[in-house]
């Protein structure tokens, strides 16, 4: 690979690790912002539906104007617009001020992920593809780890609000530095294409998708793992704190944990991707990933919790690169961008339903087995679903033109 591809998966890196930094803080926060807010579970649940609504409408358009026009523009800009959501977060003073506020920390991380697996997948070697993203994405590993680390810290010396100022403040160097290193794909000239014209070509490809078994089948899966990634990420520092009674850095700390084992995920599943499948190694993810859910319903220890959180974190971790890298597996190339949008709106859907609905039934039950329950079952209906792809007539044997 050339020095400027090095140069793009570092920035990417860093990209992808305030994003999601920020996206999980969020739960990190939590057990300090619901007194200060004075917010139910079902509000707190809402706040975060509110960020997935937003990112879930504008990944799919960032995501084919990175494909049009031009990815650098879209990525600097809108790790910009992430950091200011951070950054005001600090200033919520209720629930309608937080919801109008992390949206726009949403609208900021839409750019954040379809764009940037789309970029490094132009700019590396088919061969590599699969270990490239998996790096990028161990930038979520490390950026998580970091936070939990620094924001218990950070509220110990100051308040919850000085964490969202201090992972605004990063966000913004990620913009600069993003300005300095990121280039468009060197196959990607400007093009002289009227607008009316290259909307011809986006509806031609969105109906090219809506018609693929295989389109389908990878969404619904990637919706049902949205669901269950934000059971934990959203409440599990909460039922630590509330339910458990354990310290406010203990209760962090879980998070850590996925994040951390996620590397190995990364390293090892995302990797091994490249020679066993996504398909194969998509399924093994939803297992691992209900196993862990199932564990959280019976183990009511926090070293109980800790093997627990390690085990889900080595499919968490690899979830994200196997499904981006699909896209380039049984799609054309040129419309990667376009692909992994539209399957981060099923995403989205998932990751909207889950904080709500787990919310509510914590609320109602005073409890988080259901929770727990629900994430478990998701991934079971997750793995159902990619089991269709090992049928003979649905397996990817045609890319969309």
């Amino acid at each position: 690979m050339t020095r400027r591809a090095y140069a793009i998966i570092i920035a990417c890196f860093f990209t992808v690790s305030i994003a999601y930094g920020i996206r999980y803080a969020y739960g990190m926060l939590l057990p300090e912002m619901l007194p200060a807010l004075g917010i139910s579970k079902t509000q707190a649940g809402t706040v975060f539906a509110v960020y997935f609504m937003v990112y879930t409408l504008f990944t799919p358009v960032l995501g084919t104007l990175s494909d049009l026009f031009n990815y650098r523009l879209i990525i600097v800009l809108f790790t910009a617009v992430l950091s200011a959501g951070a950054f005001f977060m600090a200033y919520a003073g209720g629930f309608g001020q937080a919801c109008l506020i992390f949206s726009v920390a949403g609208l900021g991380h839409a750019a954040c992920w379809a764009p940037v697996a789309a970029l490094v997948s132009k700019w590396v070697p088919d061969h590599k593809r699969g270990t490239a993203l998996s790096f990028v994405t161990m930038g979520v590993g490390l950026g998580i780890p970091l936070w939990g680390t620094l924001l218990p810290v950070i509220v110990a010396a100051a308040n919850w609000r000085s964490g969202w100022l201090a992972m605004g403040v990063f966000g913004f160097c990620v913009a600069v530095l993003n300005l300095i290193l990121v280039r468009n794909p060197i196959l990607v000239r400007p093009s002289r294409t009227s607008v009316r014209a290259k909307s011809r070509e986006v509806w031609e490809t969105y109906k090219g998708l809506f018609k693929n078994k295989t389109f389908w089948i990878i969404g619904t899966a990637y919706m049902l793992v949205g669901f269950n990634v934000l059971v934990p990420f959203t409440f599990l520092p909460v039922y630590a704190r509330e339910s458990l009674h354990l310290t406010y850095d203990t209760s962090t700390r879980f998070l850590t944990v996925i994040a951390l084992f996620g590397i190995g995920g990364q390293l090892t599943l995302g990797t091994l991707s490249d020679k066993a499948g996504r398909a194969n190694i998509m399924v093994l993810c939803s297992f691992i990933m209900g196993i862990g859910c199932l564990c959280m319903v019976f183990f009511k220890t926090a070293w109980g919790l800790y093997a627990t959180m390690a085990l889900y974190g080595l499919g968490y971790g690899a979830v994200w690169p196997v499904y981006a890298a699909s896209a380039s597996d049984f799609f054309e190339k040129s419309k990667t961008g376009s692909v992994v949008g539209l399957w981060t709106v099923f995403l989205g859907l998932g990751s909207i339903a889950s904080p709500v609905i787990c919310g509510w039934t914590i609320d109602r039950t005073a409890g988080y087995t259901w929770a727990f329950s629900l994430g478990l079952c998701s991934d079971i209906l997750s793995c159902l679903v990619l089991m269709q792809m090992f049928l003979p007539k649905t397996k990817p044997v045609a890319a969309v033109e």
